[in-house]
């Protein structure tokens, strides 16, 4: 078989001193009509490899030395594009767009600033600097009002040192509850799989309670109500005002729903004087306890619940209350009404 011929390469004097330079700092070789396989040998190269470069430098000269452009992932991207794309993901969109996501940072990044970079570059870049664009976390703000903190710590004082011989009680509605049924069967969990349930259901009403949470001893005493209004809340603290012994004054944590600020509510108060009623800051329900106890009854019974009309749900809420009764324990509240500083 017959030995490829090598490809001829002449030199001039100029290119043959370049080429000796090149050799010197980058490990090129050149050669005076030496074959393939014997450059390979003294530099220590495959023969194919040879073969290329010289190939190369016979068709391009010394440009055809020169690296080509290699596919794959592109270079690591400089601190200028880093910059700009943090930049860009802690501003507001440009709209209609309510969220950035990475294909949207990237489009902005090449009409805007002229910067080349992929959607998952984007996403590298943010993932190293902790940026999460697509996420929103809700937030409310308190406002001025000046007598936030002095109610914060006015409630948290009745729960972290109580009166004594007094009732403690948190009150307040849950409204709007849904009785809902799914149109087909929910599959139960097995192992390596959630349960699953279905999107579609169908609406059997809906229902609303009030409830009074005991502070000490974590029982609640709670009425289904047809409307939430101050004649309704004044029924229900008539009630609680029958039950609790006379004699005992009734501290009663409550928040600023319409029902309990009415003029009649109020009314109601000031004429039962052994009632005192500790008032939360706007926006700070969190400060009711009786939230951690709807909060309890949401996610055991009313979030994954399947109700086949309302009554099912009035029923199935008044048996978790009945129950939850039994085995009640007070909530231990550690919060003292202070400012709380940041992390």
């Amino acid at each position: 078989m017959a030995v490829p011929q090598a490809v001829p390469i002449v030199l001039d004097e100029a290119t043959h001193r370049r080429l000796a330079k090149l050799a010197a700092s980058r490990t090129a070789s050149a050669a005076d009509g030496a074959t393939n396989a014997a450059i390979a040998a003294v530099v220590g190269a495959d023969t194919g490899t040879v073969r290329m470069w010289r190939g190369r430098f016979a068709e391009h000269g010394l440009a055809g030395l020169a690296d080509a452009e290699r596919p794959g992932r592109p270079g690591r991207l400089g601190q200028t594009e880093r910059v700009a794309v943090v930049a860009v993901a802690t501003s507001a969109p440009p709209g209609p767009e309510a969220i950035w996501s990475h294909r949207l940072i990237a489009q902005r990044l090449a009409a805007a600033e002229n910067i080349t970079v992929s959607a998952s570059q984007v996403g590298r870049i943010l993932a190293e600097a902790d940026l999460k664009p697509h996420k929103v976390r809700g937030w409310l703000t308190r406002g001025d009002d000046p007598a936030f903190w002095e109610r914060a710590a006015d409630i948290c004082d009745l729960y972290l040192n109580p009166p004594a011989q007094a009732v403690r009680l948190s009150i307040d509605e849950k409204t709007a509850i849904a009785a809902r049924s799914r149109k087909h069967p929910a599959v139960p969990a097995v192992p390596g799989q959630p349960a699953r349930r279905e999107f579609e259901y169908v609406r059997h009403g809906i229902a609303s309670l009030v409830a009074a949470f005991d502070i000490d001893t974590g029982q609640a005493l709670t009425e289904i109500i047809a409307r939430n209004d101050a004649d309704t809340f004044i029924a229900f603290l008539c009630c609680l005002d029958q039950l609790i012994a006379p004699g005992r004054d009734i501290h009663a944590v409550l928040d600023n729903g319409s029902s309990h600020v009415a003029k009649k509510t109020k009314a109601w108060l000031a004429a039962h004087p052994r009632w005192h009623v500790h008032w939360t800051p706007p926006h700070a329900s969190w400060l009711n306890q009786v939230e951690l106890y709807f909060s309890a009854l949401t996610r055991a019974v009313i979030r994954h619940g399947d109700f086949t009309s309302r009554d099912d749900l009035i029923d199935k809420i008044e048996t978790y209350v009945i129950a939850k009764n039994d085995t009640a324990k007070p909530y231990r509240w550690t919060y003292d009404g202070t400012p709380l500083k940041a992390a």
